[in-house]
């Protein structure tokens, strides 16, 4: 049977994690935003309108991961090592790589994927305007493969 460490008597709670060995934790999560064309061209090219989308993507990431356990109820807050997010462009989309580290006892995947989100989703939010058809609906913008790609405890 799968054991869900968040409930107990049928009670959300946050884990117990004190008893556990302060270790280094290594996280990296990625994610895709699917966009226009033009879109790609306009961000490659400097030109939106509401400015760089990566390097207010790369900040809007960091944020998140810092306040990862405001947003996610049963998550603790961690002392960061620092994060690192990374931008590429791919075949009709820019895929968003985040990489956290800390040092404690518990795991850093969910501030990695709160800042692929965070990352994935301030992209849309510079460029809606230019994705958005004549009747304002989004047929090519989608955010897809938000994962953890990596998880190391220990020796890393």
């Amino acid at each position: 049977m799968v054991e869900f460490t968040h409930i107990a008597d049928d009670r959300a709670r946050m884990v117990d994690v004190s008893d556990k060995p302060d270790v280094v934790r290594v996280a990296v999560a990625e994610g895709r935003i699917y966009l226009r064309e033009e879109t790609l061209a306009a961000i490659r090219d400097g030109t939106v309108i509401k400015g760089n989308v990566l390097a207010t993507a790369r900040v809007a990431a960091t944020m998140a991961v810092k306040d990862t356990s405001r947003i996610i109820p049963m998550c603790h807050p961690l002392a960061l090592g620092g994060v690192e997010t990374d931008f590429e462009e791919g075949e009709g989309c820019i895929v968003a790589r985040v990489r956290v580290r800390s040092y404690g006892k518990t795991g850093v995947e969910m501030e990695a994927l709160t800042g692929v989100s965070a990352a994935l989703l301030t992209v849309w939010d510079m460029v809606k305007s230019a994705e958005k058809d004549k009747d304002g609906q989004y047929p090519v913008t989608r955010i897809e493969g938000i994962r953890v790609v990596e998880k190391r405890k220990g020796a890393v």
